[in-house]
């Protein structure tokens, strides 16, 4: 059921949104849509909330994953996902299927998806971290095959794209020095990506509402944390071993620069602009240190 707000409602969320819009203005926020969160719906409404923060000023930078849809891809094919600690064991088979998902499908995907959106003036452009060396990477742990560990982010290329009035969406496979591609971690791509950056936020868009004190029970959240408070829950048996990738990538991009880390729930539409341009909210906040 649609919703419909009086006018003078309407009024009060402008207004509300207006002093969020100033402070962040002008300044780069890194969003990384993970794998379950993508759907068309969800999509589609992502798509108007990062045209809507471009069209106030915010540097808007989307870095996805996929492994729900590498996983599928890779079952079609006969091949059994593997992963150890969260992180997916990756062969040269399931590295060509990344790339094919990531690259060739899903990033293609989300630009004309933000496209379609734009109106006359087409702004989303596609990006892998292969090409012009977006992403260098080193190999990780030989046990995980072709996964690498970003070494460099050229930054300078992601802000001239947003300078040109571009919006970057990034695939998150790299290359080393010689040009062997590898499998990256989205989480740890786009922390990454944001340090680099400077960025103001990086917010985790995922199919949970945000770090929950039962992962049994939606209406534990947890609101805010500092860094020091979200290492110690890594190691609690409530934190699944799928979401320590994200909650390290947090903890790390806080305290490598990023001004703020959010966790929450993709699903629900427009949860960006409410997380962004609101009071209240929708998920968890790390910062380095309180400051509430």
């Amino acid at each position: 059921m649609k919703i419909v707000l009086l006018p003078s409602e309407i009024a009060t969320v402008l207004v509300e949104a207006l002093p969020y819009i100033r402070e962040f203005a002008g300044k780069s926020v890194v969003v990384k849509l993970g794998g379950a969160a993508i759907d068309r719906k969800s999509d589609l409404a992502l798509a108007q909330d990062v045209l809507l923060l471009r069209s106030v000023g915010v540097r808007c930078v989307l870095v996805h994953g996929g492994g729900p849809q590498v996983d599928a891809m890779l079952r079609r094919v006969g091949k059994e996902p593997e992963f150890r600690d969260g992180l997916r064991v990756t062969d040269a088979e399931t590295l060509e299927i990344v790339r094919m998902v990531l690259v060739g499908k899903i990033n293609r995907d989300l630009v004309a998806t933000i496209n379609s959106q734009a109106g006359n003036e087409p702004v989303a452009v596609g990006v892998s971290g292969e090409d012009a060396g977006l992403l260098t990477v080193t190999p990780a742990d030989s046990a995980f095959g072709f996964v690498g560990n970003v070494t460099k982010v050229r930054a300078e290329l992601i802000h001239r794209l947003l300078d040109d009035g571009l919006t970057p969406v990034i695939s998150t496979v790299g290359a080393n020095a010689e040009g062997q591609p590898y499998n990256v971690n989205a989480d740890e791509a786009a922390r990454a990506i944001a340090v680099a950056m400077n960025a103001e936020k990086i917010v985790y868009l995922t199919a949970a509402p945000g770090l929950l004190e039962d992962v049994e029970d939606e209406h534990s959240l947890v609101p805010r944390l500092t860094a020091a408070e979200l290492r110690e829950r890594m190691g609690s048996a409530s934190v699944g071993k799928g979401m320590i990738p994200k909650l390290k990538a947090c903890a790390d991009a806080v305290e490598q620069g990023v001004g703020f880390a959010h966790i929450i729930d993709g699903r629900v539409p427009h949860s960006l602009l409410i997380e962004l341009l609101t009071d209240h909210g929708v998920g968890t906040m790390i910062r380095k240190e309180k400051s509430w």
